[in-house]
């Protein structure tokens, strides 16, 4: 399974910017897709995902409102819309995704290499 993360990059506050990951893989059919960050000196934090039993969107409480995580099943690539991003939104998103049972805020069981959002005052 390979999860290719791109279109992080620097914006301003207020500024909005899209995320995605491109999921590849014979064998991959997702049970569940999202993303996840790290900000620098922390943990890794749930973001977002998708998840297709029950047919469920889960989003962290600082980021709902903000952010919009969809899935485009013809390329196989999910997107995390992200707008009226706060310099607290800095971090390295990373994409990843699971073919078994998943609820948030669990991490799942592939990853992608993470894509660096900063977002200056």
């Amino acid at each position: 399974v390979q999860l290719q993360a791109s279109g992080g990059g620097l914006v301003q506050a207020g500024d909005s910017l899209t995320l995605s990951c491109a999921a590849s893989g014979r064998a991959f059919v997702p049970y569940c897709m999202g993303w996840y960050r790290q900000a620098p000196g922390k943990e890794r934090e749930f973001v977002a995902a998708i998840r297709w039993f029950g047919n469920r969107i889960y989003y962290a409480d600082s980021v709902k409102g903000r952010f919009t995580i969809s899935y485009d099943n013809a390329k196989n690539t999910v997107y995390l819309q992200m707008n009226s991003l706060k310099p607290e939104d800095t971090a390295v998103y990373y994409c990843a995704g699971d073919n078994g049972a998943w609820s948030p805020p669990a991490g799942m069981d592939y990853w992608g290499k993470g894509t660096l959002v900063t977002v200056s005052s």
